[in-house]
């Protein structure tokens, strides 16, 4: 069986998968869920908030805190519920409307629509991109200029002996500025020096900086080498696909129906899977199509909030509900899977099917997992393409087809398939 999805049927799954995650942000049933959850989220932040006004409050307003804490908890707790039954509502619209949810859909895939282009993003290297400024030169201070001291004898006072005194007082202002432009003259001779060190210390920074920009610029040369080899080989892949298609390669309609069922994608809670093989010389598939056994379906009927206890439960289904649900799951299923294969294959490789669904589940006598095949039908190209699918219903479809459809699915309760799916 071609249990392992193709490259191509895998890059395409993706792609579905996304663009199924935001038609279903588009929906109304989503928003409405979305709302409620926001909602809840809002009222059980209004709830914590009064709870913790309700603990700084004074004694005599603490009652009157405690019960507005009160009554928004029980806002918040309401609004959760209704999160929850929006969202079981959801998921049973999606469940009941399995096989709806294709027919108005064209499942033929055009392969030349799967070729890919190369998009790669900017280079952003942020502040690596940016040299720093280089160091400014270090300014020369000025030359100090000796000043003679002031009070210099003239006249009379020379004669009595000042001019001795101011000759000690010259003498000591001369040796200071000496001393001062000795030391002007040092640090002078210094900046050549110090300008240097500035000048190294920057450019070793500016090394730094364009060996990571380098590094930055190589890494991302190669994510973008990596992503030309990436798409060149998707669509060398896709030429491949396209040509072997052409003869009616068996690997290549495998391929093919692999990227049509790829598309199909399910609801997050009602998964399938599909294995299934390709016989050329019968120009028929092979099919098994694995659902979620009855236990991992939803069964709630509803939830609700129970004040007095202060707690969400939910209600179940009547199980005659909850049978009749998981019986017409399964019904539709086969016919959509059937639908989906037959319109997608316009050129009419695959001229019957042969199909198996089946589930997977925890035998209670064994305690191993074991596989429980509920649906067994075979159909051709022209018998099927006869049906209107938007208006019948599936269960008397089946039986139409003469399918072997298990008594009891939502028990597990397996059919005989000892003698192949035609009996």
């Amino acid at each position: 069986m071609a249990k392992k999805r193709g490259f191509l049927a895998e890059m395409q799954r993706q792609a579905q998968l996304a663009d199924k995650r935001r038609q279903q942000a588009q929906k109304q049933a989503a928003q409405q869920h979305a709302a409620a959850v926001r909602e809840a989220e809002r009222a059980q932040r209004e709830a914590e908030r009064a709870l913790s006004q309700a603990h700084r409050a004074s004694v005599a307003d603490q009652k009157a805190a405690e019960r507005e804490a009160q009554r928004l908890h029980v806002e918040a707790r309401e609004a959760e519920v209704a999160a929850l039954n929006a969202q079981l509502a959801d998921e049973y619209e999606q469940i009941d409307g399995i096989l709806a949810a294709t027919l108005g859909v064209d499942d033929y895939v055009n392969l030349q629509t799967l070729r890919h282009t190369v998009h790669h993003p900017p280079f952003e290297p942020g502040q690596l991109a940016f040299a720093s400024p280089p160091p400014p030169p270090i300014p020369v201070p000025p030359e100090p200029q000796f000043v003679p001291p002031p009070g210099e004898p003239k006249g009379i006072s020379g004669v009595l002996g000042g001019k001795k005194k101011y000759a000690e007082v010259l003498a000591q202002a001369q040796a200071e500025f000496a001393r001062v432009h000795q030391e002007w003259q040092a640090e002078v001779a210094s900046i050549p020096a110090r300008q240097q060190v500035q000048v190294d210390h920057y450019q070793r920074l500016e090394a730094d900086r364009q060996a990571k920009l380098q590094q930055l610029r190589d890494e991302y040369d190669a994510e973008c080498r990596q992503r030309e080899l990436d798409v060149q080989r998707a669509n060398e892949a896709l030429d491949q696909l396209i040509n072997n298609l052409a003869y009616d390669v068996e690997e290549a309609v495998q391929e093919y129906v692999s990227i049509v069922l790829g598309n199909s994608v399910y609801p997050d809670c009602f998964p399938v899977e599909h294995d299934f093989e390709f016989n050329s010389a019968h120009r028929e598939l092979t099919l098994t199509v694995s659902i979620p056994p009855s236990s991992a379906v939803p069964s709630a009927s509803a939830y609700k909030y129970t004040k007095a206890k202060d707690e969400i439960t939910s209600a179940s289904l009547p199980q005659k509900d909850q049978k009749e649900r998981y019986a017409s799951a399964l019904a539709q299923v086969a016919l959509r899977t059937l639908h989906e294969i037959f319109e997608a294959d316009r050129a009419g490789r695959i001229q019957t099917i042969s199909l198996t669904v089946a589930t997977s589940s925890i035998d209670a006598a064994t305690g191993r997992l074991t596989d429980t095949p509920l649906l067994a039908v075979a159909t051709d190209r022209p018998t099927f393409e006869h049906l209107d699918l938007a208006n019948v219903v599936p269960s008397a479809t089946l039986a139409h087809l003469k399918a072997n459809v298990s008594k009891n699915p939502f028990g597990l309760v397996p059919i005989d398939i000892s003698k192949g799916v035609r009996g």
